[in-house]
């Protein structure tokens, strides 16, 4: 029988939906898919969990992701108040966030019975199930741990029935881990679930490196987490760049550093071996003190290596930080742009006049020495590839704006025009473009001008990590601290008008007035009575302060930004204590909470990005159905 269609479907479409037809054979099979779907997307959105600026400190950082910052607490109060006390509250949940340890140090006291550990693991199960409500059962099963699935699975939905068979059927399931010993497991794998299922997904808006001593053991956690992006900020592009072989990438690295005494994760963490520069340090500066000695050496190296980088690149226009040939020996003092000042310290052998940039043979076997240990560590190298995998200079998710820095401005408050390599970039188009040479240098075939820009993303004029100058030499060799003082970018003087953030929203494609700017890298006075969201709400900024050199300046310990499906919320943290504290005293962050958005009507799944293509998809099954009825493509009737 010959038919018609008044729809005739295009030849590339078609054959989508044939392809398509090969995971959905039948009518049965796409109508059960769009059943689901629509199911999802009724489901309220997951929670998301931003946290920014955590500069190498673990503990503080291990405790914020086990505690979700302090979501697992609510949770708790909210379910058991009334049932447990205070102290008892406290207990469940260092035992949540650190499950093993606190069974070992409850073991240790003599507190373990059988009837704790029942009722343990029938609060976990509750708490397990209440978190799992707003999830798909397919989505929840696939976060249960392999070993207890189907026990978990089982516990999590039970339903009271008339003559309570199902509940006495989950004790005997109780009874029977307890029995043959897997109750620690058990309960591990509990508190695994309850910390998955409390964050949907986890944002890290930049700089997890550098002054803490731990970034690596950060890294760990974040490589083993379970739905997460990264923002680079300007301290992560640094070691992006030292890890693709950036000679003036490394040296700020190691600077880094020892600046703040940091050895452990560069010999430890990453196998960088110092003993070249150690040598070469006592010898060159033997009138120093060791630790100063070493530091000199690398900020003498730094700075040849950065202005070799200035002069290489006319384009970077960054001339201006070419002063190393500006000092005056004989009167121990510095010209800086006409104006002559007193150096603190005139101890330069290295620097010879006229040749002020050049290395000599010591410094150029300490370079090729560092560079060879950082493009061949094994796990620098894995930890670079998931910043690359997992990471981007900005990211468009759920209405929201997410980047590090800065998007550079000009004086008036406009897109500043950027031009590199000839041609002028500006706004999105150059987030674009410095995303494309960064990954270039690391992916493709790097040019010396791809590694030359992954500094520049570190610390350039115009560079959206950074977004301002940095004045090593000034901040090291002039008493005046005024003239150490870094220019920012015009971005930070226009992102508190609501009608800048707007226009930066709108470059990105973001129109909705819940849209938000989210970054960091800038910490906030709070102690001052600064405030973390701006220009009406369009701006939040979350660097409060994690790292613990920047506590004097902020007053708290960082913030954290909480999205559910209710609204916005802004954790600010105390300083942590330690994971000791934690354990023996239930010491947990103390943290204040500000509801600063709350939406008009809850948050669905249907609202977010991952609903937009989950309705795409509804649309084509729904036209593989119709192709299906119409006999335009054949069904597969499995045997």
């Amino acid at each position: 029988m010959n038919m018609e269609f008044t729809v005739k479907i295009p030849e590339d479409r078609l054959k989508f939906l044939e392809l398509l037809s090969e995971k959905y054979p039948t009518k049965e099979s796409v109508s059960r898919e769009i059943i689901n779907l629509n199911a999802i997307l009724n489901l309220p959105k997951g929670t998301e969990h931003f946290i920014s600026d955590i500069h190498g400190e673990y503990e503080a950082f291990y405790h914020i992701i086990n505690n979700c910052s302090g979501v697992i607490k609510e949770k708790v109060h909210t379910i058991f108040d009334g049932r447990l006390a205070p102290d008892e509250e406290d207990d469940l949940c260092t035992l949540i966030y650190y499950p093993r340890e606190k069974l070992e140090l409850l073991k240790e006291n003599g507190v373990v019975t059988e009837d704790r550990l029942k009722a343990v693991l029938r609060y976990l199960t509750q708490l397990a199930g209440s978190l799992s409500s707003k999830y798909t059962r397919s989505k929840v099963r696939k976060a249960l741990p392999e070993e207890f699935a189907y026990i978990i699975d089982e516990l999590i939905h039970v339903q009271k029935d008339e003559d309570d068979n199902q509940l006495v059927y989950h004790e005997k399931i109780l009874e029977s881990v307890i029995e043959t010993g897997s109750a620690d497991s058990f309960i591990e794998a509990l508190a695994a679930l309850i910390k998955r299922l409390a964050v949907d997904r986890l944002h890290v808006v930049g700089d997890i490196f550098d002054r803490g001593d731990h970034a690596d053991r950060i890294m760990d956690v974040l490589i083993g987490y379970h739905h997460l992006d990264i923002q680079w900020g300007n301290h992560d592009v640094l070691w992006m760049g030292a890890a693709a072989g950036s000679d003036a990438c490394i040296a700020n690295v190691v600077r880094n550093n020892i600046k703040y005494n940091n050895f452990t994760i560069l010999e430890n963490g990453y196998g960088i071996s110092l003993r070249e520069l150690l040598i070469f340090a006592q010898e060159t500066y033997p009138e120093l003190e060791l630790n100063a000695a070493v530091m000199q050496t690398i900020t003498v190296i730094l700075l040849k290596l950065e202005g070799q980088v200035i002069m290489r690149n006319p384009d970077f226009q960054m001339e201006e930080r070419l002063v190393l040939n500006n000092i005056d020996k004989e009167t121990q003092t510095v010209n800086i742009s006409g104006v002559v000042h007193p150096l603190k310290s005139c101890v330069f052998p290295t620097v010879e006049e006229g040749r002020a940039y050049e290395l000599t043979e010591g410094e150029m076997r300490i370079v090729r020495g560092l560079r060879s240990s950082f493009v061949n560590s094994e796990r620098l190298r894995r930890d670079v590839n998931f910043l690359y995998e997992n990471g981007s200079i900005y990211k468009c998710f759920n209405g929201n704006l997410l980047f590090h820095g800065c998007i550079p401005l000009d004086d008036s408050g406009n897109f500043a025009a950027v031009e590199l390599d000839g041609k002028i970039y500006k706004g999105r188009e150059y987030f674009d473009y410095a995303e494309s040479i960064a990954r270039r240098a690391w992916y493709g075939e790097r040019s010396q001008k791809d590694l030359d820009f992954m500094w520049y993303l570190w610390g350039g004029r115009k560079s959206p990590m950074c977004g301002r100058i940095i004045k090593t030499f000034e901040r090291t060799y002039i008493e005046d601290p005024a003239v150490g003082v870094e220019e920012k970018d015009a971005y930070f003087s226009f992102y508190k008008s609501e009608k800048t953030a707007e226009m930066i929203l709108h470059e990105f494609g973001l129109y909705s007035p819940l849209s938000h700017i989210i970054n960091g890298h800038t910490p906030v006075k709070a102690i001052e009575g600064e405030e973390p969201v701006r220009a009406n709400g369009r701006v939040i900024v979350i660097d409060g302060g994690f790292c613990r050199a920047y506590r004097k300046t902020t007053g708290i310990a960082g913030y954290t930004l909480i999205y559910n499906s209710h609204g916005m919320r802004l954790k600010a943290h105390q300083p942590f204590e330690s994971i000791e504290k934690a354990l023996v005293e239930n010491k947990d962050i103390e943290s204040s909470t500000d509801f600063f958005e709350t939406e008009p009507r809850r948050v669905m799944v249907s609202d977010t990005d991952g609903g937009r293509e989950i309705a795409g998809k509804i649309e084509d099954l729904k036209q593989l159905l119709s192709m299906y009825r119409e006999g335009v493509i054949k069904e597969k009737k499995r045997k």
